[in-house]
């Protein structure tokens, strides 16, 4: 598969460098979104670290700045280049770039993605529909709750996004193909677990981790007599490298979802799986995403979701659990910009029965540009 995989881009490649050059010129664009979260924050729960005090007001903020020039050929092949610099100096895989990868698309080729991004099963998953900009289907509510997990980013646990063994934007090929009345396949291949944004040498395959990372999505989507549908499922598995008193287990990940939109309702599902077997610390997890929304006549928009998730610690060891509940309002400003209202409810449990529960009651001003 490895080498299909690799054969097929290369036929692409060579196909895009062998078309004529073009007098067009780059298209320039760039974007990005600043989001600002101001929460009243109850917490309590035997997990909370002694002399620690969450409670009150917070601040909690979200931006990027996203440079995505591109350019169309005369043979109709686009080459795009997507680099996402975060607004603080904390994220990978550096210390403030995103996601890097550069595109090359047309209608009758599809997409190829080189570079840093998320894999085709993560790219090709549905979940339950996400109201303002505070999301439950992931961690991001622990900007104002100290809720206690295992390193389980990117994993059933804690969103039904996942990635084989919780990588995240790693070098990695994709393809996807042109949209069949609404199909979409996308299948992506990996080296390595390793990040190597940076290019700072090759990746060491002798060491422990992942190698040859694979990954297949699904996706349809489709609209019929005011009804929206939309489907994805994905698969991923990798070879696990020898870890000291660890199993060698291959770890997969599996997910599917699903959202149907009718007379301004919108009601979406997600579950997910990674099957891990202690590779690299990790047990096995699982997660449902469920939720709906109704887009209000007007500008308002409305939604209650929830995130229901488990994972092993490892054997004989209490299994964790993290559970939240949302219930937002949003309403469009102007363009590029709107207002959220929301209440979060959340709690955790982790190793030793450690529990940490809190309340998030917020307010959010989000700007797109």
């Amino acid at each position: 598969m490895k080498k299909q995989i690799l054969s097929t881009s290369a036929i692409a490649l060579g196909v895009a460098m062998a078309a004529p050059a073009s007098a067009q010129e780059w298209d320039m664009d760039w974007g990005g979104f600043f989001n600002t979260h101001v929460g009243i924050v109850d917490v309590s729960g035997n997990g909370i670290a002694a002399g620690s005090d969450f409670d009150g007001v917070n601040i909690f903020m979200n931006r990027e700045i996203i440079f995505s020039p591109s350019v169309t050929l005369d043979n109709g092949l686009t080459f795009g280049v997507n680099i996402q610099m975060e607004g603080d100096n904390g994220s990978a895989p550096s210390a403030d770039i995103d996601e890097t990868y550069m595109t090359i698309s047309s209608d009758t080729l599809g997409r190829i993605i080189l570079g840093n991004e998320n894999s085709a099963g993560y790219l090709s998953m549905v979940a339950a529909p996400q109201v303002g900009s505070m999301p439950i289907n992931s961690l991001s509510i622990t900007g104002f709750l100290p809720l206690n997990h295992p390193n389980n980013f990117r994993r059933a646990g804690i969103s039904s996004y996942t990635e084989v063994q919780g990588n995240n934007d790693v070098s990695r090929i994709t393809y996807f193909t042109p949209s069949f009345n609404g199909l979409t396949l996308g299948v992506s291949y990996a080296p390595s677990g390793n990040v190597n944004a940076a290019n700072s040498g090759p990746v060491n395959f002798n060491g422990a981790g992942l190698r040859d990372i694979f990954d297949i999505g699904i996706s349809y989507s489709q609209s019929f007599n005011g009804v929206d549908l939309d489907l994805g499922a994905r698969w991923g598995t990798a070879e696990a490298r020898a870890i000291a008193n660890g199993p060698t287990t291959d770890p997969e990940t599996f997910g599917i979802g699903g959202s149907i939109s009718v007379s301004g309702f919108t009601f979406g599902i997600g579950y997910a799986e990674n099957d891990a077997d202690g590779v690299g610390g990790a047990g096995d997890e699982e997660g449902l995403s469920v939720g709906v929304a109704y887009d209000i006549a007007g500008p308002w928009t409305v939604g209650l979701e929830g995130y229901f998730g488990e994972y092993d610690n490892g054997p004989n060891i209490n299994e964790g659990e993290y559970t939240a509940y949302k219930l937002a309002a949003s309403r469009s400003l102007g363009a590029g910009v709107s207002w959220d209202v929301y209440y979060v409810y959340a709690e955790s449990e982790n190793v030793g029965g450690a529990e940490v529960e809190g309340n998030v009651l917020a307010t959010a001003i989000n700007l797109s540009f």
